[in-house]
């Protein structure tokens, strides 16, 4: 893990006079799973936003695989296919079955072809315990269901770089849990992943790296290990204290 995949330089975003990104920098190593943690309106989700596009910065820059992402170039459109994202809210479409919802991008964007695809998709869903479902409508799935065929669409786009944003924060208890299996089986695989979650126990144990959030400014970072039992400042203290932490061992 020596390859810096990700890069941000100064990162800057605001919405009218507030300021939600505030001279933000950070590296990401290739095979990473890098979490993002901090109190709601920190600015986590919104800097997930400014990484996959989806949000204009003021200034700074964002750099994949040495490639500026907010500069126009020519090849500036598949770039942006290497960094997938799933939302918290599934973002499926209702009116496309399963199937239909997975292979959907990666015929339609890339251009691949359409029999592969589907075969790549059916291997998924049967891996994750779906494929009976693969005809089925999002409004015949249960949160966790969508959550995880929502994963597996960023999968067949063959992203280098994964996002989560709150993924599990629509769901139910009992469906959190098949959610963050399936993510943690990704980091065993070397996925490079940047995990935006209040699930504080799945980041303590899926983390290489924390950061935590405070006012759009990274305020702490360092290893699970070291965030956990070892918080650095009062704020860090207080939000942990707040889950139940106790001495954070």
């Amino acid at each position: 893990m020596t390859d810096t995949i990700l890069e941000l330089e100064n990162i800057n975003k605001s919405f009218g006079s507030v300021k939600i990104i505030d001279n933000i920098s950070l590296k990401i190593k290739k095979g990473e799973v890098l979490v993002i943690l901090g109190s709601s309106g920190c600015g986590k989700s919104t800097l997930l936003r400014c990484i996959n596009g989806l949000e204009n910065i003021q200034s700074g820059n964002i750099r994949l695989d040495g490639q500026s992402l907010v500069t126009n170039q020519p090849n500036q459109r598949f770039l942006r296919q290497k960094i997938s994202m799933v939302f918290q809210n599934y973002e499926l479409f209702p009116h496309l079955d399963v199937l239909q919802n997975l292979i959907l991008g990666p015929t339609k964007v890339q251009k691949r072809n359409k029999e592969e695809v589907i075969s790549e998709a059916e291997n998924l869903l049967q891996r994750v315990g779906l494929l009976d479902k693969k005809h089925s409508f999002p409004r015949q799935l249960s949160g966790g269901q969508k959550q995880r065929v929502a994963i597996l669409r960023s999968l067949l786009m063959q992203p280098e770089l994964l996002l989560f944003d709150e993924v599990t924060a629509s769901l139910d208890p009992e469906m959190v849990r098949e959610v963050l299996e399936l993510i943690s089986e990704l980091a065993k695989e070397g996925r490079t992943m940047i995990i935006v979650t209040h699930e504080l126990q799945f980041a303590r144990a899926i983390a290489d790296r924390i950061i935590f959030m405070d006012h759009g400014t990274i305020l702490e970072e360092g290893s699970a290990t070291n965030f956990f039992n070892n918080p650095q400042s009062q704020r860090v203290w207080e939000f942990l204290s707040v889950f139940n932490f106790g001495e954070f061992n």
